[in-house]
């Protein structure tokens, strides 16, 4: 199993209603949800959400321009590495008041 994870790709994402979109999607949810139990692999995640890979890969692109996943690297203990996805936050909180629908992130750093 892993030893440790190390983020590769940390970027931001200006449109908050993409977070809202990408969740209206039952692998995504499903996505995050093994995501925040550990870096799952696209693998891993093929066969936790019960779809095609190309399935999991379209949504694990979604999730990760919506800033709710990370790519990163997984280390083995025999030394080899792969590509692994992280969930990034613990919670979102939803706002909808005159100016419109505001999406806050909490993640694990604060």
């Amino acid at each position: 199993m892993s030893t440790q994870a190390s983020n590769t790709r940390s970027e931001s994402t200006a449109n908050p209603s993409a977070k809202l979109d990408v969740l209206g999607d039952d692998c995504a949810r499903t996505i995050l949800i093994a995501t925040s139990e550990g870096p799952k692999t696209a693998k891993e995640l093929t066969k936790r959400t019960d779809s095609s890979s190309a399935t999991v890969y379209r949504r694990i692109n979604n999730l990760l321009e919506s800033d709710l996943l990370a790519e990163c690297v997984r280390f083995e203990n025999d030394g080899s590495h792969t590509t692994a996805y992280e969930t990034t936050v613990d919670a979102l909180r939803v706002r909808i008041d005159a100016d419109g629908i505001n999406v806050a992130v909490s993640d694990s750093d604060g």
